[in-house]
Formats: C-alpha cells, structure tokens, sequence
C-alpha cells in the first residue's frame, strides 16, 4: 500500500497506544524494533512512555506522530515544533476524546489489577501531575494543563494547526460521512476512523460499520485508515474491502508487547500477516486492488 508517497509492504500499522512501559520494560522501543523488522507502519502516541527521538532510532526512520494538542496552545507548538525537528512525516490529530470518558470496566478493572499504577500514573488527580513525566512533556510547563484535548477544538483549530505544521496532516476519531466530507472541504491530508477502542464514546457503534458509511463519501480523495475492533487477518481483508488504504491494530501487538517484549510483537505482525494473506488467496484476490465490496455479505440485508 501507498501512503503520502511512501510504499509499505502491508496495509497492517501500528496504533498509537500510550505507556508501553506499563506492559514491558523495553515498551515503546520493542514495538518499534519489531515494526522495523517486519517493515510496518507504526504511529506513536503523545503520551508514550519514550521520547520520539528514540523511537525513531529503533524504527530506523522517523515514525508518525499521534498528537494530543492539550488545552495549552504554547504546549501544541513546543510538541509540534519537536516533532516536526524529529523528521516525523505525517502528524495525526486525535478528536475522539473531546470532554474525556466514564470508564466504567477501567473502574471495575482496577479493584482486580494487584499492580503498582504508579510505575505509568501518579497519585494525583491532577492532569498536570500525570503528565509531567511523561518523556514528550518533559522540559515543557505543564502546570496549567486540564485537559489533553482544547474546549475550541474546530475546523478553525485545524487551520491554526495547520499553519504551524507544514507536513501532512491526518485527523483520527472521525466516524461520519459528514464529518468526512468537511475533511475533505477544509483540506486534511487524511483520515482515521476510530472509536478509540470502544473507549470514548458507548453506543457500540464498531468502526468498520463507520467506514461503510465514510468510503462511499469520501470516494478516494483522501486515503482513509481504520482502526478498532481487528483481531485476526480476517478483519482486516474486510476493512480492505469496505475502503480502507491501511489497517491499525492496537491491543493485539500490545498483547504480545506484554507477553515477550519485541518478539512478541514480530509475532503477533506475523499471524495477522499471515492470516490475510490466507484470506486473500481463498478470496481469489491476488493484490490487495482486487479486494472490494463484493467480497463482504452484509447478513442484516442478505
């Protein structure tokens, strides 16, 4: 697949997802070694619990950069400025988590979890506190941080952003034909459908439904990427079918991440790898051009 001008040699990336730490000592650093050894996209996100610069340097090239901007417009040009002096290519804007979430099954899940949360997260209920160690904010006055998304959060926003930016620019979290289409009006270089792992907003909705609704629209003007929900090679050749350029997966690598550290995430890259182009081969699709809608059997209408 061709992305920004760059080929990869499969459609399988790399999701942002924060504090890798928290599942292995080498975190970040192992799912960028493995990300180079099988010559995958990956994206890191901000709140990573290592800095960009060395993510690049076990990646072997500059990585995407997933960006939560804060409410702190000083905070977003210092992040920016950095990333762009990183050689990142692409910068991907989360708009998914406006006003934050009640997480219920994290609540539930956190009288069960005999680990120390204070290896990722302080104490504090201050955003600012649970920020300021983490390796991108470091240096930077975060005191005055509230939330990781700004109130003003609009197409105006994205212009301004744009302006400080001068590489491409992908939006992730959208999951509407309309929103889709004002994408593409005001000019972002691409989208991520996401629900952010079932996370931030619960009406179930999964994001491959959203990208059966958002291709149509968008009708490859911009390239589109999915994520949320895929767990075998299988899901991938659907989101394929259903219009999606590149496929990101999240907990799956962060699964082998805690299981064996790089290895595991090689492995996991492997299996799904595999898995797709097993479909592929019983689907009697020989490119990935050749996977399309036909190929997928909507039960709700058959």
């Amino acid at each position: 697949v061709t992305l920004f001008g760059r080929t990869w040699p499969s459609p399988i990336f790399l999701d942002p997802v924060g504090s890798q730490r928290a599942f292995h000592p080498d975190g970040e650093l192992a799912s960028a070694k493995a990300a180079r050894s099988k010559k995958h996209l990956q994206v890191l996100s901000t709140v990573a619990s290592t800095g960009v610069e060395d993510v690049n340097a076990a990646r072997g090239e500059p990585v995407w950069y997933q960006l939560y901007p804060t409410d702190q417009w000083s905070l977003t040009k210092a992040l920016v400025r950095r990333v762009e002096a990183a050689g990142c290519p692409v910068l991907v804007l989360t708009v998914d988590l406006q006003g934050g979430s009640n997480r219920i099954a994290l609540a539930r899940a956190k009288r069960r979890d005999p680990r120390d949360c204070t290896a990722c997260h302080t104490s504090s209920p201050r955003l600012a506190d649970e920020m300021a160690p983490k390796p991108m904010f470091r240096g930077l006055d975060v005191q005055t941080i509230n939330d990781l998304t700004p109130p003003d959060m609009s197409w105006d926003y994205v212009a301004r952003l744009r302006d400080i930016w001068p590489r491409q620019l992908v939006i992730k979290g959208l999951v509407t034909r309309e929103d889709a289409l004002l994408a593409v009006a005001h000019g972002v270089d691409g989208i991520i459908i996401s629900n952010h792992g079932g996370r931030a907003e619960d009406s179930g909705r999964a994001s491959i439904d959203s990208l059966a609704e958002v291709a149509p629209a968008v009708a490859g003007r911009i390239p589109l990427l999915m994520d949320g929900g895929v767990r075998r090679g299988a899901d991938v050749f659907k989101a394929l079918a259903l219009g999606a350029d590149a496929v990101g997966i999240g907990r799956p690598y962060i699964w082998g991440l805690a299981s064996v550290g790089q290895e595991g995430v090689e492995r996991v890259l492997e299996i799904l790898q595999s898995e797709l182009t097993g479909n592929m081969r019983q689907a009697g699709t020989r490119s990935i051009a050749e996977i399309t809608a036909s190929h997928i059997v909507d039960r709700r209408r058959a």
